[in-house]
């Protein structure tokens, strides 16, 4: 099977991308693992563990692609504050959109929603989609890339993106350089019930072991509901993990300071582990990583699929300049203008995360009096804070043509 592009990968960036070259007059096929079936969606159904908080440039990203109305027709929660605190201390800060004049900081989103929601618009287009097909081999041959499927079949395309998550086959099989390392903590993952309203805020704790998050999500039948976020050591992890529901939330509860009263209930938990990844180069003639396959970051602020979408969008703008200028695709110098263009952003970032996390982390007293002070003397700042907002929103730098308004 041939195509002009393979994209390694359905999950929310790979089906991005082959979305933003939909009407490029490319012939693409999207190869997945998995069933790529859209569950119908219950609204009863309990919240997905897994959720994504959504910047401003990614909605757009997302409007533009027609994904949008999809998303906002099951179940999303906007958020306009942002509350941020030491657990060490006295520090403090808060954040709002209306700072920015804008409606909102983001949108928290189940995963599992965002997905459906792109494989409608795929199931609607012209695009080949590949599902239950596993990579196994992958060689070059020809001015082509040659793929194995673990039944046999064989796909070839001289231009191949890797979308296909932190632990791809592509980058794997094509033997690109990482560098990567353990930050020896768990995250904990989960949809809880709360006694008091999230009031349309995300919370972040910074307790001693790593950051606590308490994300906003859609109200149920009057039930106040937050996906969290808790980053701690593997053995608090596991201690965590093994307690039974009610003894959970009164750890929960208590490690959140009861900002939002008890903690009611908590469905069910995920335990996954934390590891940074970047890989050394994005570009090789005729191969492309874009999203976790190229970056994986801590998930301090949620930034991972923002930064995701925005290089989906990014190579979309490279292709299609180089196809209108005649150019070969799979010609390194045309993708390393996509390189260019995202990886000293997505560096910034992940130093940005690392040097937060390092920052919090630290034990000796006065660090802890230098980030307390710090964040108290920010929030007295509005020019300082505007400036971050206008980060998390996404619209900041260099933007491409999807994200712009």
């Amino acid at each position: 099977m041939r195509a002009d592009l393979i994209i390694v990968g359905a999950g929310m960036v790979g089906s991005a991308l082959a979305l933003a070259l939909q009407d490029s007059g490319l012939e693409i096929l999207l190869v997945d693992g998995g069933p790529l079936s859209v569950k119908p969606f219950d609204p009863c159904a309990p919240f997905e563990p897994r959720v994504s908080a959504l910047s401003v440039a990614s909605q757009r990203v997302l409007e533009r692609l027609g994904v949008w109305p999809g998303i906002a027709a099951r179940r999303s929660s906007p958020y306009g504050e942002m509350q941020v605190w030491d657990g060490s201390g006295t520090g403090q800060i808060h954040f709002s959109a209306a700072s920015v004049h804008a409606e909102a900081l983001g949108h928290i989103v189940e995963n599992r929603v965002v997905q459906d929601a792109l494989l409608e618009r795929l199931h609607d287009s012209q695009i080949g989609l590949l599902a239950n097909a596993r990579l196994e081999q992958l060689r070059r041959s020809g001015d082509d890339w040659l793929l194995t499927l673990t039944d046999g079949r064989q796909l070839r395309a001289p231009l191949l993106v890797a979308a296909d998550g932190a632990n791809s086959a592509v980058r794997r099989l094509a033997g690109c350089a990482t560098r990567e390392w353990d930050y020896l903590h768990h995250a904990i993952v989960a949809s809880v019930r709360c006694e008091r309203p999230h009031q349309a805020t995300a919370w972040q704790r910074f307790t001693d072991d790593g950051p606590l998050a308490f994300l906003p999500l859609a109200a149920a039948d009057g039930e106040h509901w937050c996906s969290i976020v808790w980053s701690t050591t593997l053995a608090q992890a596991e201690q965590l993990m093994s307690l039974d529901d009610a003894a959970f939330c009164g750890e929960l509860g208590k490690a959140f300071e009861h900002r939002l009263g008890r903690v009611l209930h908590a469905d069910r938990r995920l335990c996954i582990p934390l590891r940074q990844r970047h890989a050394k180069r994005y570009v090789e003639d005729g191969l492309a990583l874009i999203g976790d396959a190229a970056h994986s970051i801590h998930p301090l602020a949620g930034q991972g699929v923002n930064l995701g979408f925005l290089d989906a969008a990014v190579l979309a703008d490279v292709l299609l300049h180089a196809l209108a200028r005649g150019e070969r695709l799979s010609d390194e110098r045309v993708l390393s203008r996509y390189e260019r263009r995202r990886m000293p952003h997505n560096l910034a970032m992940m130093a940005a995360m690392e040097g937060f996390e390092r920052l919090f982390q630290a034990d000796p007293l006065p660090l802890r009096w230098l980030r307390n002070a710090g964040l108290n003397w920010v929030d007295e700042l509005p020019e300082a804070k505007a400036l971050f907002v206008r980060q998390a929103l996404g619209l900041s730098g260099d933007l491409p043509a999807l994200a712009r308004a």
